[in-house]
């Protein structure tokens, strides 16, 4: 049976803007593709939930990063951050609107009910 979850665990922030990107194409992808899509935002990745980060990054050749999370959000896709992490950086009051702050629980969970994880 194929797959019909997608995490996309990003670990890297705005130090890494061609992986940031790279892993919002392949949320989009899995999209369009009609997936139940998380993008699961955890250590250094939890900066990406913040607008000014999200309006910074521009990586040559792709859509701005701004435009893959408008588009990805748009389209019914979620956004997850690692609570221990987004508290580890006092990040809580800058995230963007609609990001969920979860355990390992949530994400281990949504991946053991027929799901497959990328990780960047």
């Amino acid at each position: 049976m194929a797959a019909s979850r997608f995490l996309v665990n990003l670990t890297r922030g705005p130090e890494d803007p061609d992986r940031v990107t790279v892993a919002m194409v392949m949320a989009n992808a899995a999209l369009a593709l009609e997936k139940e899509v998380v993008v699961l935002l955890s250590t250094e990745g939890v900066r990406v939930a913040e607008m000014r980060v999200i309006e910074s990054i521009a990586e040559p050749g792709f859509m701005p990063l701004k435009e893959l999370v408008d588009t990805y959000l748009d389209d019914g896709g979620q956004i997850w951050a690692c609570t221990p992490c987004v508290k580890k950086r006092h990040l809580e009051s800058v995230l963007i609107e609609g990001v969920r702050l979860v355990g390992a629980v949530a994400a281990i969970q949504w991946v053991s009910e027929n799901g497959v994880s990328f990780s960047f």
